[in-house]
């Protein structure tokens, strides 16, 4: 029985993205050569790997199996291509990194520009996920490092501390409700906000509070980042609720105000998380190293 690298990798972007089509076109390949590949594979081992469905594909036990090793052959690869790379001044490492959305806008930027305005070498794919889907894509091995809140259950992953994200009440200036120095999130009922667009994994955990607080949120207008939300509120559109970080760097320029919330939930640690730090790659680890220095 014998893969080569290609069918594993397309395998795997198969099961990331959950579609045949979907993982064909990651992969640079024809949705028919893709699904030729993945017939073969079958055929070769005698079991189905996927259940095909309308919505996607599932695994089978057969396909679990050998997306295990096919993380392990693939990570020790690139493990390898590292080691190897350093002897080479044209090799190109890649380390998955998938952050949440505060990491992503208010943290990671800063962060992580340094790191590879010194590495030439080294690329970065980055994605922005929910912390619960960090943790699963990171613990399968289809992300190397992930940064998550740890509010999110991260099972046997390793944690290193990153960095605190507040969440702050974003008013227009003047507003009765930015005067005090804290406020409970239950003060804000029956008035309306500015969000972020349905789906953003922040907007979804604020969402999820607000019903569990049973004030959900009623919205005016949803947008995509969070400099357009503070515009809108500047506006006198609604209020928002934002990282403190965006809330302080939109004041400087737009006519708003913060007031820190005091729900626990307000307050969040993000934390870097891997399965193995000592197993990853020399680059991944300097990585790694590094956003837990930078955000300490």
């Amino acid at each position: 029985m014998r893969f080569d690298l290609t069918d594993l990798r397309l395998f795997l972007l198969v099961l990331e993205t959950g579609s045949i089509t979907h993982g064909a076109a990651l992969a640079n390949m024809s949705l028919p050569s893709a699904s030729a590949r993945l017939r073969g594979m079958e055929e070769l081992i005698g079991l189905p790997l996927l259940e095909r469905r309308a919505r996607g594909v599932e695994l089978t036990p057969a396909g679990d199996t050998l997306a295990h090793h096919a993380r392990l052959v693939l990570a020790q690869m690139e493990q390898m291509r590292g080691e190897l790379g350093e002897y080479s001044k044209g090799f190109k490492a890649h380390v998955r990194l998938w952050v949440n959305t505060v990491a992503m806008t208010e943290f990671l930027p800063k962060a992580l520009a340094p790191f590879l305005a010194a590495r030439p070498n080294i690329d970065v794919d980055l994605k922005e996920r929910p912390s619960t889907d960090i943790v699963k894509a990171v613990s399968l091995g289809t992300a190397d490092i992930g940064i998550i809140s740890t509010t999110a259950d991260h099972g046997s992953l390793q944690l290193f501390a990153f960095a605190t994200d507040r969440l702050v009440l974003v008013a227009p200036r003047g507003d009765p409700l930015v005067k005090q120095k804290r406020i409970a999130f239950q003060h804000t009922a029956g008035r309306q906000f500015v969000g972020l667009s349905v789906g953003n994994p922040l907007q979804n955990y604020l969402d999820e509070h607000a019903m569990r607080a049973g004030n959900p949120l009623s919205f005016r207008v949803r947008v995509r980042t969070l400099e357009a939300i503070c515009h809108m509120v500047a506006s006198g559109v609604g209020l928002a609720i934002v990282p403190e970080t965006a809330a302080r760097r939109c004041r400087r320029s737009m006519a708003i105000q913060s007031v820190r919330l005091s729900d626990p939930w307000a307050t969040r640690q993000l934390a870097i998380c891997t399965r193995d730090a000592d197993a990853l790659p020399q680059y991944a680890r300097e990585l790694l190293e590094h956003l837990s220095a930078a955000g300490a």
